[in-house]
């Protein structure tokens, strides 16, 4: 597989798709998506399509990927800080991330996809990548405060342990089911006056859980 030539075709279409943010087009472009699917997986490992990477769980579409990243980053041109990664799943969103922060701590509930994740990315040595595995719902206080979170799951609401964690100047990109009972994508910024909170496209996530299998 041409992976660079495919990868390029990829960003082409995030970009007609609306992602402008260069940092995110150039992490979508550098990283390989066909080493976190199955081998028989690989050929569609480029189309915009969620693929299953087993215990029900799957690795998202690159346009969410892109789009997610592109919010955590807005307004932003330079690296982000310390970020959290709620859902590690196969590893992919993660190693997309270490490109656009100083650290990222991913969390992953699920051993097995923790093991799995940790496989994927040993060849890639991601210094600035800490895998962990435990419950994300709590996120991880030892590495708080956060530049930024952002969560592959989505609960009845943002678990507070995250917007706890969070750094004013922060933002948190989750998502999350709401008033309408359904799910959307939810943005929020810690202002050093309060929480302002936006709900942005219907989304269809796993459901968060709490608790590690």
């Amino acid at each position: 597989m041409d992976s660079v030539a495919v990868r390029t075709a990829m960003v082409r279409k995030l970009q007609g798709q609306g992602i402008v943010h260069a940092g995110v087009l150039a992490a979508m472009q550098a990283v390989e998506r066909h080493r976190f699917v199955d081998t028989a997986l690989a050929n569609q490992a480029y189309e915009d399509t969620s693929l299953p990477i087993g215990l029900g769980q799957t690795i998202s579409k690159p346009s969410v990927v892109a789009r997610m990243l592109e919010l955590l980053c807005q307004g932003r041109e330079e690296k982000l800080g310390r970020v959290l990664d709620i859902g590690t799943g196969c590893g992919y969103q993660a190693a997309v991330l270490s490109h656009l922060a100083r650290e990222v701590y991913s969390m992953e509930r699920l051993r097995s996809l923790n093991d799995k994740a940790r496989d994927n990315l040993r060849a890639f040595r991601v210094a600035n990548l800490h895998l962990l595995f435990g419950d994300g719902m709590l996120g991880y206080a030892q590495g708080a405060p956060y530049a930024g979170i952002v969560a592959a799951a989505g609960g009845n609401d943002v678990p507070q342990a995250w917007i706890d964690q969070l750094a004013v100047g922060g933002r948190l990109v989750a998502p999350a089911v709401t008033t309408h009972g359904q799910q959307h994508l939810v943005v929020i910024d810690k202002t050093a006056q309060g929480l302002v909170r936006s709900v942005l496209e219907p989304v269809l996530f796993v459901p968060l859980k709490s608790g590690i299998a």
